[in-house]
């Protein structure tokens, strides 16, 4: 197995001699069930496994392709061990030894920072970013740009996170609000991070949206790995002394024997907890505006956004070899069945069709779908979650 990932690795394109770009690779975490999209999206095949777009991609695969021209083949994905096959069949250009497998999902703490703790060990000079597979991105370009910058910000010693420009006074986001302007060759639009702003109400995020100085957070990280690895230690001790111990043996015939026995005890604790915002109260963070369109597909109205131009009347289709009948009808309808669907005289409506279980709610209601998870899963209904 490979160990410099420098030299074995393609170069992404636009990367000069010396250049910050040079030292990027691109980090992967596909993990979450997306409940909101049940039945869809389920344990067994997570919301990154499908085509949402109807692009005839799915979300990571679309990932992989939009971070390809920056990081060339140096990509690591984190994904669960029930995954495997799935991601191996998305992904065949990966190597094994770039794909991270967790026995148990322990938040984006420990995903993302076993990730950097593994890419330290191989290269103390890596620059790493991380970008969940469970969005939808367009155009590349944009997103690409705003990337290159935050690799240069990243160079510079900070943790950067991309910042999307908001379109609306969206509650269901977290917000950063941005401080003064950096002076960073490269990265001309990089600002500090003032701080991190939890969901707001939506009159508050009007008074966001307003001055102008706040983005949407989108869970985006480019730093330094030694960076991140500093804010992990101080202020997560007991989770970085677990990944450490799992780094070291990652390369090793060790890996398996040590994974088993370390990864269950670790805490579970979101990246931005973990490190995000006290690296922000420490002055170290960074924000660099996106003005790509972005959508985390949280739930069937936001797929109905994105497939718009895939409508049958109001109505948004999606499935290969849907049967759908409307009449005087809107909204959304997913099938992996061959049932045929008749919607006669009802609005914004969502139906989702799979061979065990069926969902009918609106799109003003799409964000209950959770709830309804987490009714089947008190009452053992396990089988079709």
């Amino acid at each position: 197995m490979t160990t410099d990932n420098s030299t074995s690795h393609d170069s992404p394109q636009g990367a000069s001699a010396d250049s910050p770009l040079d030292r990027f690779i691109a980090v992967i975490p596909a993990g979450g069930v997306g409940t909101r999209l049940w039945p869809l999206s389920r344990a067994a095949a997570p919301k990154f496994l499908h085509d949402l777009t109807g692009s005839g991609s799915t979300l990571l695969r679309a990932t992989y392709d939009r971070l390809e021209p920056l990081a060339g083949s140096r990509v690591l994905v984190v994904t669960g061990t029930a995954h495997r096959e799935a991601v191996c069949r998305q992904l065949p250009e990966l190597d094994e030894s770039d794909l991270v497998l967790e026995s148990e999902p322990k938040d984006s703490g420990a995903a993302i920072g076993l990730a950097a703790a593994i890419l330290y060990e191989r290269d103390p000079d890596a620059i790493m970013g991380s970008f969940a597979a469970d969005q939808v991105i367009s155009p590349d370009g944009l997103f690409q740009d705003a990337v290159r910058e935050a690799i240069h910000a990243a160079a510079a010693g900070k943790i950067v996170t991309i910042g999307i420009k908001p379109t609306h006074p969206a509650t269901g986001f977290g917000y950063i609000r941005a401080g003064d302007k950096l002076s960073v060759t490269g990265a001309p639009n990089a600002h500090t991070v003032v701080e991190f702003v939890e969901k707001p109400s939506e009159e508050v995020a009007q008074q966001y949206l307003d001055s102008g100085e706040y983005v949407w957070n989108a869970g985006m990280f480019v730093a330094p790995v030694s960076l991140m690895l500093k804010h992990l230690e101080a202020n997560q001790p007991e989770l970085f002394a677990g990944l450490q111990e799992i780094a070291k043996a990652w390369d090793t015939p060790l890996r398996d024997e040590v994974t088993a026995r370390v990864w269950p005890t670790l805490p579970k604790i979101a990246i931005d907890y973990a490190v995000a915002e006290p690296a922000a109260a420490a002055g170290d963070v960074a924000v660099v505006p996106g003005t790509f369109r972005w959508d985390d597909v949280g739930d069937f109205a936001s797929v109905g956004r994105l497939n718009s131009a895939k409508e049958v009347d109001d109505v948004t289709v999606i499935g290969e070899g849907a049967r759908v009948f409307t009449e005087n009808a809107s909204g959304v309808v997913v099938t992996d069945t061959k049932r045929v669907i008749a919607l006669i005289g009802i609005k914004d409506v969502v139906i989702v069709d799979t061979p065990d279980a069926l969902l009918v709610t609106t799109k003003a209601h799409s964000q209950r779908v959770k709830a309804a998870v987490d009714a089947l899963k008190a009452s053992g209904d396990t089988d079709v979650l």
